[in-house]
């Protein structure tokens, strides 16, 4: 942990970093190392100490979460036993670290977020999770193929950010900043060759995908009747479970004209989020005229 961090970014504005791939991730790693070679920012990182791909906005509410300080050059880093809304839930706390930040980043994040995979991503949940807190945040990520892409990639989609960060900068000093929505950010495989930000609606792409039976599980599950049985009959059972892997299988499918189909265009799209999912108005309309008739048949 980069004492001097808090000592030399006193006067300079305050960026908090998490992420869902964990705090060692080369996403992370690659954003801090940018954000530090500016000189303009304090750096706070806020992470989980493992992968927590895919958790959406789960909360830990069962258990206590470590923070462990962790040394990552030019940056306070805490590396945390939680999801990432865990981490910036107790970042922006006051509890971990002296105020709440001006900026909080989330990612950068190995696979892109577009779509409906908006709601299962950990990345765009820290983010939201800022954003619930009342301060102004980005989701990042990086279309990551495999094969095609490698580590460098992550510095360049880093420093491709630096300008849109330092924008939003301007307008928080301004207090300009719009305070009802967060940030969704997606860089293009060939980050070096991106032809630019555009704005773009979230849209329905999804990743197909399956569940395949892959082995029986090597441990037994015992039930035992209980001295109080509602069953008298009942008797021991063992079994052993059955284990089923989640698989992709294809590509992400999209109607056009939001936010996956110029990402793959090459562009660096922006996409507004809120917090709230509201539906459509037809299905409001539908159900503003059918709600009544259950109320009547339910008498």
């Amino acid at each position: 942990m980069d004492a001097t961090n808090n000592v030399a970014g006193a006067d300079r504005p305050t960026i908090m970093i998490t992420n869902d791939d964990g705090i060692h991730a080369p996403g992370l790693q690659a954003l801090v190392r940018t954000l530090v070679s500016t000189h303009r920012y304090r750096l706070w990182i806020c992470a989980p100490d493992s992968d927590n791909s895919s958790v959406s906005h789960s909360a830990t509410v069962r258990r206590a979460v470590s923070a462990m300080p962790t040394e990552i050059s030019g940056a306070t880093a805490f590396a945390i036993s939680g999801t990432p809304c865990d981490c910036i839930s107790l970042g922006t706390s006051k509890a971990l670290f002296p105020s709440v930040p001006d900026l909080v980043l989330s990612g950068i994040n190995k696979g892109s977020n577009c779509g409906l995979h908006i709601v299962y991503s950990g990345t765009v949940a820290g983010a939201r999770q800022a954003f619930i807190r009342g301060i102004p945040s980005v989701a990042i990520s990086y279309e990551w193929i495999e094969g095609t892409s490698n580590i460098n990639d992550f510095t360049l989609a880093a420093e491709a950010c630096i300008p849109m960060i330092s924008a939003i900068f301007v307008e928080i000093k301004n207090k300009t900043y719009p305070k009802e929505c967060f940030l969704n950010v997606n860089l293009p495989t060939d980050i070096l060759n991106h032809k630019g930000f555009m704005l773009a609606k979230q849209g329905n792409s999804i990743m197909e995908a399956g569940w395949k039976q892959v082995s029986s599980g090597s441990q037994t599950m015992t039930m035992q009747p209980s001295s109080v049985s509602i069953n008298p009959d009942a008797k021991a059972v063992s079994q052993e479970p059955l284990l089923f892997k989640l698989e992709l299988k294809g590509g992400q499918v999209e109607n056009g004209g939001t936010d996956f189909g110029p990402l793959l265009e090459g562009y660096i799209t922006v996409t507004p989020l809120g917090a709230l999912t509201n539906a459509d108005t037809d299905s409001h309309k539908f159900f503003n005229q059918w709600l009544p008739g259950v109320a009547s048949s339910a008498v």
